[in-house]
């Protein structure tokens, strides 16, 4: 994760000048919920392009949000009427896909010991999705908090914490493998190969979260494409053990070359990209250096650093080349951010969350059409 919207009011200044609410004051006719809709598995379309349901065969575009990126199952367990309604809110905006972090010190008790209550918080979320109809990507072993981190997963060496994550991930396949609302297994959020044991295993700070891991503080003499390969297929096995349906990826920091080697398990590969003021076609080129013979799905995206209209150009133009695209979702609904811009009380960030959630409503039927 890139960086955390919630809290960081500063790093959003950046795309301040020139900003303008976009869209009329009552916001686009947004399509209704269809409960009765039969949620399908998701597989790679045959020309390794996109994405299809199966059995229909139907194409499908996964367009969406990262949700409640920290401590989702606090949320689901202090409010689910508001993680509820926050799904239905999403699909009513064209929403098909979410991307999760559910956190490892609420699915492990112990290196192999699960939690009974992080596996119902995966329960009720999966019925949630498949209620809604949106599909979940489920990103792995997130440890953002720093202060909800078990004392006892940070004391593991490489091999046992390996261990420890490669339970977490059978754990959480075996208690999705029979939904249908499982779009994908997300790994990890933006690994790093390794360091050394004084730069411990986060980085990646934001205030009081940290969102990205090392995998390991002893590489040896071993190179970082070696490190990922060995950590990506024992994650897999893990998940294939449980759950041969299911599709399976990793969050990617934009560096292409650091992972494009160890990427020979994925389904497919799920850069994060965030373009800049005035740089939207070296955005765009540097996707293109992720295109492996595999879908992409840009996991993460944002008006962080330009305009909603750079965002737009980079959206409009990425098609093609990217299968898929995943935003953030405010944490304030849309509704309430419209009634702040109305009354003249919506500040600077209020102005950028309305901005990104109008633009994915005008953009979802273009992103989304052949």
């Amino acid at each position: 994760m890139q960086c955390k919207f919630y809290a960081i009011a500063n790093v959003l200044l950046v795309s301040v000048l020139g900003l303008r609410f976009a869209g009329a004051d009552d916001g686009p006719t947004s399509p209704s919920i269809d409960r009765a809709t039969k949620m399908e598995v998701i597989q790679v379309s045959k020309d390794k392009k996109g994405f299809v349901l199966h059995p229909s065969g139907e194409r499908f575009v996964p367009w969406g949000h990262n949700y409640a990126s920290v401590d989702i199952l606090k949320r689901l367990e202090e409010d689910p009427a508001r993680v509820q309604r926050e799904f239905e809110e999403m699909k009513q905006s064209g929403t098909t896909v979410a991307r999760i972090h559910p956190e490892l010190p609420r699915i492990l008790d112990k290196p192999d010991v699960a939690s009974e209550k992080g596996i119902a918080g995966i329960q009720q979320l999966l019925a949630i999705a498949e209620k809604t109809g949106i599909y979940l990507k489920i990103t792995g072993l997130a440890n953002y908090t720093i202060a909800d981190r078990p004392e006892w997963y940070d004391k593991l060496t490489d091999d046992d914490r390996w261990r420890a994550q490669a339970f977490f991930w059978e754990t959480i396949a075996r208690t999705c493998k029979d939904s249908p609302a499982v779009f994908a297994y997300d790994l990890v959020n933006e690994p790093a190969a390794a360091g050394k044991p004084e730069d411990g295993w986060y980085s990646g700070r934001m205030g009081d979260v940290e969102f990205c891991q090392r995998l390991s503080l002893n590489a040896g003499k071993r190179t970082g494409d070696e490190i990922f390969r060995a950590w990506i297929a024992r994650m897999v096995q893990s998940i294939r053990a449980q759950d041969s349906s299911h599709m399976i990826t990793m969050g990617l920091l934009p560096f292409p070359t650091a992972y494009q080697s160890s990427a020979e398990e994925l389904d497919f590969v799920s850069p994060h990209l965030y373009p800049k003021t005035g740089k939207v076609a070296e955005e765009l080129a540097l996707l293109k250096k992720f295109a492996w013979d595999k879908p992409i799905v840009i996991g993460e995206t944002f008006p962080l650093s330009c305009s909603p209209e750079d965002l737009r150009e980079f959206l409009l133009k990425s098609r093609g080349v990217a299968a898929g695209w995943i935003g953030h979702w405010p944490d304030e609904s849309p509704a309430a951010l419209m009634e702040l811009k109305q009354s003249g009380k919506a500040t600077i960030q209020n102005a950028i969350w309305l901005a990104w959630v109008e633009l994915f409503r005008e953009l979802g039927p273009s992103m989304q059409s052949e």
